[in-house]
């Protein structure tokens, strides 16, 4: 199957955690991420977006609105956003008003992004103020934010924007129906939903274009790493697949590790079960046989966007990906 397989009217776009490596300092990390958004504004990917993560030794980023900024200050066309703001977190007011202000500076070109996660870890979510949140507080407080933003709040956002940015949510389960009743549209992932087809037939059936979006859209959002071979390419998955396994016993979400120094590990069978079960949910290989999956998946969830959230220890390997993968189609632009 070709690269040219791939639907023209496909965009694609990345989503950077500001992953960190074992050995450096955390502001490395923060660096490769303006790099790389550097980098995607040139390959012409359509956006580039930073995620919210708090007190996790692996990722840098805890505050999606200040890179941004610092993204949009050294890229010229690309949009930016937030994969996502955790609403959880922060009072609607200043989310709209952080993205009235990025907005403002950067006019066209800011997305907001919404989730609804907590912490990683208890401790975490004590520190964060926020032990429970549910469907119902999503709804509202998405609510709130919308009408800060378009100036129908209790109190006017400032600064006062004339075009607000488009948001998104990520969604899973339930925060599917209040993307649709919202008429907003979504960013998913996870293997289970990806192969189940049937909560995004039901997001698309449910839809009400009452936002800035008049038809459904579907953003789907996992690892995508292109490399010369099928090996290679699984290869270079290795650090975050090792990551996430570790995770799973240590509680600790850690930096990348080299590919060597996990090539050299003896891994018991959990461990191996782990790492092939977070594989499975990628897409990896040559540019032809990612072409191929990417086409594949795009028909059985009709996605209208394709986000790469992949990350490796080697960051000129991931420059190379990032090349290849906006190679497969005009829609990267």
């Amino acid at each position: 199957m070709a690269p040219t397989d791939l639907p023209d009217t496909l965009r694609l776009s990345l989503l950077d955690r500001s992953r960190t490596r074992h050995g450096e300092p955390p502001a490395t990390a923060l660096e490769g991420t303006l790099r790389r958004a550097e980098h995607a504004d040139e390959l012409g990917f359509h956006r580039f977006w930073t995620a919210e993560h708090h007190a996790v030794p692996g990722i840098a980023s805890g505050s999606p609105p200040l890179l941004i900024a610092a993204a949009a200050a050294r890229t010229e066309r690309i949009r930016l956003g937030s994969g996502g703001v955790m609403l959880p977190n922060h009072r609607p007011l200043i989310v709209a008003e952080q993205f009235a202000m990025l907005e403002s500076l950067h006019p066209g070109r800011v997305d907001l992004g919404v989730g609804r996660s907590l912490g990683f870890t208890a401790p975490v979510r004590e520190a964060l103020g926020v032990t429970d949140y549910d469907t119902d507080a999503l709804d509202r407080d998405l609510t709130a934010v919308w009408d800060f933003l378009h100036g129908r709040g209790p109190v006017t956002a400032q600064p006062v924007i004339e075009n607000p940015p488009p948001v998104f949510v990520l969604a899973t389960g339930r925060g599917l129906e209040v993307a649709a009743r919202a008429g907003l549209p979504v960013v998913v992932g996870g293997p289970r939903l990806l192969a189940d087809p049937e909560p995004l037939d039901r997001y698309r059936d449910s839809f009400r274009p009452v936002g800035d979006s008049p038809e459904p859209y579907v953003v789907v959002s996992l690892d995508v790493m292109v490399a010369d071979s099928t090996d290679a390419a699984r290869q270079l998955l290795l650090p975050e697949a090792w990551a996430m396994a570790e995770s799973r016993e240590t509680g600790a979400f850690g930096p990348l590790r080299p590919i060597d120094e996990i090539l050299a590990r003896r891994f018991r069978p959990q461990q191996l079960r782990r790492m092939e079960n977070w594989m499975a949910g990628t897409i990896h290989g040559d540019a032809e046989s990612v072409a191929g999956a990417l086409a594949d998946l795009v028909d059985r969830t009709g996605a209208d966007e394709i986000m790469a959230s992949t990350s490796t220890y080697d960051r000129d390997a991931l420059a190379r990906s990032d090349a290849a993968l906006a190679g497969l189609t005009a829609g990267a632009r």
